[in-house]
């Protein structure tokens, strides 16, 4: 993608002020679409809930990590429901603030908060069971995708799982000034995972979601 992100630092920057002057809430988390986030929370619920359990191949609902968690609005509707403790990361410390009051009493079984762009975020070895990545990956330039999604699979603790649950384009690759991001086809979503070393175990779209946004796809990768 270095093509497509002329600059890497103003690639970064600008995503981290854009999201600075965003309101702490679920709606600005959302982009406006905050209507959406149970529709949006009902699928990952179902999607999920296929790999948790005991027995053979199935994933332990011990630690999750919440990549890009924002306000925590994942963590406490879906993660923290599921498992044991929840770590988030987020490049804007003010919706980590936010979430610690947002989670209430959840907030007990939140392991750490990382305040940190994904591009520099390594995340221990080991540890987690399941990692959450939602609408966030636009916000990395392929290399950094690549290589942040094997930092991943070393932290991940035996039949753990990465998720990835964002929108994809119709084709190639689309760039959003707005919020300093790019949305890039299923095509080439894929074979940035192929690179980082991970299979696609399952793959869906989101149904249900309004029309005029790009449709949204989950992928779970081991």
């Amino acid at each position: 993608m270095g093509d497509i992100v002329a600059n890497e630092n103003s690639f970064y920057s600008n995503a981290e002020v854009y999201w600075k002057e965003a309101p702490p809430t679920v709606d600005g988390m959302l982009g406006g679409y905050g209507s959406i986030s149970s529709i949006d929370i009902n699928g990952s619920k179902a999607f999920l809930l296929k790999y948790l359990g005991e027995g053979e191949g199935k994933t332990s609902a011990g630690c999750a990590l919440d990549c890009g968690a924002g306000i925590g609005r994942i963590t406490k509707r879906l993660l923290l429901p599921l498992f044991k403790s929840v770590d988030l990361v987020d490049v804007t410390q003010e919706f980590l603030d936010k979430a610690k009051t947002y989670l209430g009493e959840d907030n007990k079984r939140v392991g750490n908060y990382f305040c940190c762009g994904l591009q520099d975020f390594v995340p221990e070895s080991g540890r987690y069971d399941v990692i959450w990545i939602q609408w966030v990956i636009g916000h990395l330039t392929d290399s950094h995708l690549v290589a942040f999604l094997q930092r991943c699979k070393k932290a991940l603790r035996p039949n753990g799982l990465i998720v990835i649950k964002d929108n994809v384009s119709y084709e190639g690759v689309v760039p959003d000034e707005v919020d300093s991001s790019v949305c890039r086809d299923l095509d080439i979503v894929r074979s940035l995972v192929t690179r980082a070393g991970l299979r696609i175990v399952h793959e869906e779209q989101q149904i249900n979601l309004p029309k005029e946004i790009y449709q949204v796809h989950t992928l779970a990768l081991r």
